[in-house]
């Protein structure tokens, strides 16, 4: 079943098509990143999904509902901004109280959530005296409160340390696993999503680009080898006759770099060895997100 389905969005900002015929599917149960570049429209779309933007035209459904009728979810989806909202005076316990007030099924109390985001410490804490990272932590605290169905975060990770990021990864990856909590992700930070996400989402000029499993976009992707050797005239004969192998450039550091697709780092290590070309150091690049996003979101600068 699926927790979320936009179909052929349309936003304008007067003349400027801001999102232009996007579709988007997200399962219960999945860990879906969004990433784009700047600009390219990631908050606008979860705006549109959640009501606070209207829209020229297409469908959206987030548990059922319509953007307009999302009270009907009755709490169980959430979202968290960027930015916190929380009542700058009041403290963390406080807010979470006033929270609870608000919250028809309450599943967790102040005291779990604040342990649950490691936030205890700071229970009696004015909000306007706490970092961004734990204002984000209390944020979340309180989306909790109600054990949500389906999460939507922007930008998780901003103005988390380390450890911050690893608590918030860590909750994510538990709520999923435990509760079967759906989450979209819009985050910059592509090896955090990498880490975490089921499913990524690739919105690029107004549409979505790539969307599926994190290991078919990745399994899909090149791996590239850097060979350096002092012949590489001779390197790269042998190298054109190996199936599977695409001959790209010489960097600025003398590097001979390929890709590879139906050949491994062993055969070819080994086809230079037997061909008396000396290699002097062989460097796998495994596909990452952050290399299949800048492939993708470069390629109309090509």
């Amino acid at each position: 079943m699926q927790a979320l389905s936009v179909t052929g969005l349309k936003k304008n900002y007067g003349s400027f098509a801001v999102l232009d015929d996007l579709n988007l599917q997200i399962d219960k149960g999945s860990i879906h990143g969004l990433v784009g570049l700047n600009g390219s429209g990631k908050t606008t779309t979860i705006e549109c999904i959640l009501g606070l933007q209207a829209f020229n035209s297409g469908s959206i459904t987030a548990l059922g509902q319509s953007p307009k009728q999302l009270h009907l979810t009755r709490g169980k989806l959430v979202a968290i901004f960027d930015s916190p909202s929380l009542h700058p005076n009041l403290t963390v316990r406080q807010c979470l109280q006033h929270a609870l007030l608000l919250c028809e099924t309450p599943a967790r109390s102040a005291d779990e959530v604040e342990k649950l985001l490691g936030i205890s410490r700071f229970s009696d804490f004015k909000i306007k005296n706490l970092s961004l990272g734990n204002k984000r932590r209390a944020s979340i605290a309180q989306a909790l409160l109600g054990n949500p169905e389906f999460v939507v975060l922007d930008e998780p990770f901003n103005g988390l340390d380390a450890e911050g990021v690893d608590d918030v990864l860590e909750l994510i990856g538990m709520l999923n696993r435990e509760h079967d909590t759906t989450f979209l992700l819009s985050s910059h930070q592509l090896p955090y999503l990498e880490q975490i996400c089921s499913h990524i989402a690739i919105l690029h000029q107004g549409k979505i680009t790539h969307s599926d499993t994190i290991n078919n976009l990745l399994g899909n992707a090149q791996t590239t080898l850097q060979i350096m050797t002092p012949n590489i005239d001779a390197a790269t004969q042998v190298l054109e006759k190996i199936p599977g192998v695409e001959l790209l450039n010489i960097d600025a550091d003398g590097y001979l770099n390929i890709n590879v697709v139906d050949s491994d780092s062993i055969a070819i290590n080994q086809a230079l060895v037997e061909n008396q070309i000396p290699v002097a150091e062989l460097i796998l690049k495994r596909a990452s997100l952050a290399g299949l996003f800048r492939e993708i979101t470069s390629e109309d600068a090509r």
